[in-house]
């Protein structure tokens, strides 16, 4: 495996300065030589010409969050990450890689959850090349390499997990737990990755549902739970109210009432509470047993 060597080359500017005078001298080299019509004068201009203008092509520009890969005929010989115009030996290849931040979403892929329901699911990736020997080296192409990659996650984790646990909140689920999904995903793409010299920098799903074939009847079933989670909640604090009020009326003695007279109470309290429409009560102007 190809680790990445830092060089940092040499200033370009400076060499450059010294390029534009061999040149100049170089010239001046060939007005001597046609003047006094001297061989010597003239192999020292071609010379001079041929080694300033090879050495031009040693020049490159680094751009910032921007690094240069550089290759002696196919080996290794560093990496440069310093900004600004610098030289190398004019033999050099000089592949450009950027080290910036990037991101992209995948596809929507279609899928089973861990309950077996076809799901759509697609996923927001932030990523930036941290070793560029490895990215140039390692694989073919990194930035398709990092697109195929993720969505072999994304497909994974899809199959880890289901869609939804239905108010069950010990168990992970895609929709309830963001937070973890989105952590373990991160973690699953940063392993697949990291051959690649690819640091995955955050990961999150941007998109999750239900397949369209089972979205209506998977909808009437979330609506089916909320409704008998409401209900939960109504007759859990419609008890409440009938076990306080009985308390109430028993402590301060308000009323003495039996068991059978207790349970009316409680059946109309019920009913007044955790019904879906308004209570019309009948008003009772004789005693509580007529």
């Amino acid at each position: 495996m190809i680790r990445e060597q830092e060089t940092e080359g040499l200033p370009g500017w400076p060499v450059f300065w010294l390029i534009l005078g061999l040149l100049v001298f170089s010239g001046y080299t060939a007005v001597h030589a046609l003047s006094r019509q001297s061989v010597a004068f003239g192999l020292v201009w071609v010379a001079l010409f041929v080694v300033a203008f090879v050495c031009l092509f040693g020049l490159f520009v680094v751009n910032p969050n921007e690094a240069r890969v550089l290759q002696l005929f196919g080996a290794y010989r560093g990496t440069v990450r310093t900004a600004g115009m610098r030289w190398a030996s004019p033999f050099y290849s000089k592949r450009s890689i950027s080290v910036r931040v990037r991101n992209f979403e995948s596809a929507h892929l279609k899928v089973n959850d861990n309950d077996g329901n076809p799901i759509e699911i697609a996923a927001v990736v932030v990523w930036k090349v941290v070793d560029t020997a490895e990215a140039c080296f390692e694989v073919d192409d990194y930035d398709n390499y990092v697109r195929v990659q993720t969505e072999a996650a994304v497909r994974h984790l899809a199959t880890r997990y289901p869609y939804d646990t239905h108010d069950d909140d010990k168990h992970i689920s895609l929709r309830g737990s963001a937070e973890q999904v989105a952590k373990d995903l991160k973690g699953e793409i940063h392993d697949r990755l990291a051959k690649a010299g690819v640091e995955v920098i955050e990961a999150r799903l941007s998109h999750l549902a239900y397949a369209p074939e089972i979205a209506a009847s998977m909808l009437q079933r979330q609506q089916a739970g909320a409704i008998i989670a409401a209900r939960q909640k109504i007759v859990e604090g419609a008890v409440g109210m009938v076990e306080m009020a009985l308390e109430r009326l028993s402590s301060k003695h308000i009323v003495e009432l039996d068991e059978d007279r207790k349970a009316a109470m409680v059946s109309n309290l019920l009913v007044v509470l955790c019904g879906e429409r308004a209570a019309q009560p009948i008003v009772n102007t004789g005693t509580i047993y007529q």
